[in-house]
C-alpha cells in the first residue's frame, strides 16, 4: 500500500470556487458575479495582446522590467521595489511559501478573501480568523489575535465581498504595533476604485514592515489575463524573487497589462463610470428596503431578511437571466453580492429585484 501523503494542511483546503458565469438555457446572461469592468479591457489593450500573438515562440523578459517601470511611472513608486506575479493571487502565495510554515499563524479577517487561508495552508502554516466590527476590519481585534508566532497579517482594503474600508490612520496603528516578526499585507484589488487611495504605497515606504498587492484583474478588465503586482520593503521583494518562477508571466501578458496601465483616458472613463453608477445602484436597492453598505469598490454587498430570502433573490435573478454571487462562504448567508455593471445592466438588476420584493409581498 502506498504511503505518499501530500504536506500537512493541504487537504484541509477547499478549493477555491470562482463566481458562476453560465445559466442552463441562457446564451447571453448579465453576469455580476466576479467584479470585472463591464467595459472590458482597453481597445488599445487589446490591440497589444493580438500583436503579442505573432511572438508566442519568444521567451519573455524575466525581470518584467518594462512593466514595472510603467507601474512605477503610473504609480509614483520605485521599480526595483516591485515584484510581478500571476494575479495578485501569485503574489500572495510567494508571500506565504517565504515568510510561513509549520508552527507559524497568519491572521485574517472574517471576511477575507478564501486565498489568504489556502495559501496558509498549503505552506503548513496555521490561518487565524479574526472579527471584524460592522463589516469593517477591526485593528484592535488584530492586535489582540497576534502572538509571537504571528507571521503575516492580510488586509483586503477596500474589503471584499463588503467593500469597506479601513482608514489610513488605523492601517498606520496597526503596522506601528504588530509584533516585530510580522509583515503586513495590504491587498489593494479594489484600491483604484477608492477615490484618493494609493491602496498603502505611501505606508509602505515609510515602514519597513508593510507589502502592498495590486491587480490588473478588476479596473484594467484583464483577469482573463492574470497579471498582478506587489510593492513592498527591498529586501522582501528580494526574499519573493528568489522564489519566483522565471517566466511566471508571458510576454502577451507583460506587454498588454502596460499597454492597459498606459491607457489613462480609458481607466479614467472606467473610474467614473463606476463611481456614478455604483451611487445609483445603491440608492435604487435602498429604497427596496435591503440593507447596503457604502462600497469603496465596484460591487455592492446586499444583504436580505434571512438566508432564504438571499437564495430565493438568486434564484429569481437567475430566472431572468442575470447571475450575482451568493456569499455565505465569506460570512454572509443573508447575502448577494453583486458588481457595479454599466448602465443597462444596473437598471436591470434593480429592476429584476424591484419585482422580487414586489412578488414577495
Amino acid at each position: 500500500m502506498s504511503t505518499i501523503k501530500p504536506q500537512p494542511g493541504i487537504l484541509d483546503i477547499a478549493p477555491y470556487v470562482g463566481g458562476s458565469s453560465k445559466i442552463e438555457g441562457v446564451s447571453e446572461p448579465l453576469k455580476l458575479s466576479s467584479n470585472e469592468n463591464p467595459f472590458g479591457p482597453s481597445q488599445k489593450a487589446v490591440e497589444t495582446f493580438r500583436r503579442a500573438g505573432l511572438d508566442l515562440h519568444r521567451y519573455p523578459n524575466t525581470d518584467h522590467g518594462a512593466l514595472r517601470a510603467a507601474i512605477a511611472e503610473v504609480h509614483r513608486v520605485d521599480a526595483d521595489r516591485i515584484i510581478c506575479g500571476v494575479g495578485s493571487d501569485e503574489v500572495i502565495t510567494f508571500l506565504c511559501q517565504a515568510y510561513a510554515g509549520p508552527g507559524d499563524e497568519v491572521i485574517h479577517t472574517e471576511h477575507g478573501f478564501s486565498m489568504y487561508k489556502i495559501s496558509t495552508l498549503a505552506v503548513g502554516a496555521t490561518p487565524v480568523t479574526v472579527a471584524e466590527t460592522d463589516r469593517v476590519v477591526d485593528v484592535d481585534a488584530i492586535l489582540a489575535g497576534c502572538t509571537d508566532r504571528t507571521r503575516l497579517v492580510f488586509i483586503a482594503n477596500p474589503g471584499n465581498p463588503t467593500g469597506t474600508m479601513v482608514p489610513m490612520k488605523e492601517l498606520k496603528r496597526l503596522a506601528a504595533a504588530l509584533p516585530a516578526q510580522a509583515l503586513l499585507v495590504l491587498d489593494g484589488a479594489y484600491a483604484e476604485f477608492a477615490e484618493g487611495f494609493d491602496g498603502g504605497a505611501a505606508l509602505v515606504e515609510a515602514r519597513d514592515n508593510v507589502v502592498m498587492t495590486r491587480t490588473f484583474s478588476k479596473l484594467y478588465g484583464l483577469g482573463g489575463l492574470r497579471v498582478g503586482w506587489g510593492y513592498g520593503p527591498a529586501d522582501v521583494i528580494d526574499v519573493l524573487n528568489r522564489i519566483r518562477g522565471p517566466f511566471n508571466l508571458s510576454k502577451p501578458q507583460l506587454e498588454t497589462a502596460e499597454a492597459a496601465l498606459r491607457d489613462t483616458q480609458y481607466v479614467t472613463k472606467c473610474k467614473s463610470e463606476n463611481a456614478r453608477l455604483r451611487v445609483w445602484l445603491r440608492e435604487a436597492l435602498l429604497a427596496l428596503g435591503l440593507e447596503v453598505d457604502e462600497s469603496h469598490a465596484n460591487f455592492l454587498l446586499v444583504r436580505f431578511a434571512d438566508q432564504a430570502e438571499a437564495v430565493a433573490c438568486d434564484t429569481f435573478l437567475k430566472d431572468q437571466g442575470i447571475i450575482v454571487r451568493l456569499v455565505a462562504g465569506y460570512g454572509f448567508p443573508n447575502g448577494l453580492r453583486i458588481t457595479v455593471g454599466d448602465e443597462a445592466g444596473c437598471r436591470r438588476v434593480a429592476h429584476t429585484i424591484g419585482l422580487f420584493k414586489g412578488a414577495g409581498e
